[in-house]
């Protein structure tokens, strides 16, 4: 396998941001603190239950971000090249403004959205869930997620802005199976991430706000050149 592509600027640095705007969701007001509502709607009875509707669980909403990605991604290929610096500063502007909406900002963005259905509890209904709570819009998962599909414009490629969704749906997914597994660590480290869920949310605020700056000054382009210029002997095979 060549890790070429992977190995390029704009993965190298997006795929780490993208996986860490994924666990800011999970971390986030809307999740974390309905994590055992969510559990106990995928499955009951036995763990093993309990695990594979989690696993069912993110399976539907990973579905549904990795479209979104793929698409952004192709959207990419299409408006980019001689216009491509004018889109990275607005969509640079677009993810400072989002970083503000974590913060409080901007009262209209702070109503949450839900699609009207509820799926049926357990394991059949588990991938449905996902489906839902992927296309559900809130305010909590709205900015990273849109901060992950502007990487994925950026990145101008069906393939790629997929395997970024996909690195979001990692960072949001896991916690979630960790704790559905029953893993110790997982569990006491929810409740310590809740007693510090506000500084987290600012945390995440602030990481969006410097990645859009980036984007609107274009020193994300500077950073992604660097890296080429860093990595573009550096091509390991599998």
């Amino acid at each position: 396998m060549n890790f070429s592509a992977i190995n390029s600027g704009p993965l190298f640095l997006a795929i780490p941001i993208a996986f860490l705007a994924g666990l800011v969701s999970f971390l986030s007001p809307c999740v974390l603190p309905l994590l055992p509502s969510y559990l106990g709607l995928v499955s009951t009875n036995t763990k093993n239950r309990v695990v594979l509707g989690s696993l069912l669980f993110v399976l539907g909403f990973t579905v549904v971000f990795v479209f979104l990605g793929a698409g952004f991604g192709s959207l990419g290929t299409l408006v980019y090249g001689d216009n491509k610096l004018w889109i990275q500063r607005i969509s640079g502007l677009l993810v400072v403004a989002l970083g503000f909406v974590m913060l409080g900002g901007f009262d209209f963005a702070q109503r949450t959205a839900k699609l009207n259905i509820k799926p049926k509890a357990g394991l059949i209904g588990a991938p449905l869930l996902g489906v839902v709570f992927g296309l559900g819009w809130t305010p909590c998962i709205g900015p990273t997620l849109s901060a992950v599909l502007n990487l994925a414009l950026d990145a101008g490629s069906f393939g790629r802005g997929a395997l970024l969704a996909t690195a979001y749906s990692l960072g949001l997914g896991l916690p979630f199976i960790l704790v559905a597994a029953g893993f110790g660590f997982a569990t006491k480290s929810v409740g310590w991430f809740k007693k510090h869920i506000r500084a987290i949310n600012i945390f995440g605020a602030v990481l969006l706000i410097a990645l859009g700056l980036l984007l609107v000054t274009g020193l994300w382009q500077v950073v992604i050149d660097w890296i080429v210029g860093v990595t573009s002997g550096y091509t390991p095979s599998l």
